[in-house]
């Protein structure tokens, strides 16, 4: 890869995709080699995409502070 180091390479071979592909297809095909090297790296880790990711717990309720409260004389009486 020494023969692509330097960036004036990089653009040149992104203005001949360009022309080759089009300004359309260009995003459809970075998708698809994206994909692509994902399932590679997946399949090289032993990752496997239905492996369900691993949940949060549910949050807990936040603690709410409560003000003092007298007993009404309902309450009171027996």
């Amino acid at each position: 890869m020494g023969y692509v180091s330097n960036p004036v390479h990089i653009v040149i071979l992104l203005g001949i995709a360009l022309l080759l592909f089009g300004g359309k297809r260009l995003p459809e095909i970075g998708r698809s080699l994206g994909g692509g090297m994902r399932e590679f790296k997946d399949a090289i880790t032993g990752h496997s995409p239905a492996e369900p990711q691993p949940e949060l717990p549910p949050a807990e309720p936040a603690i709410v502070a409560t003000t003092a409260t007298t007993p009404s004389e309902s309450e009171t009486t027996v």
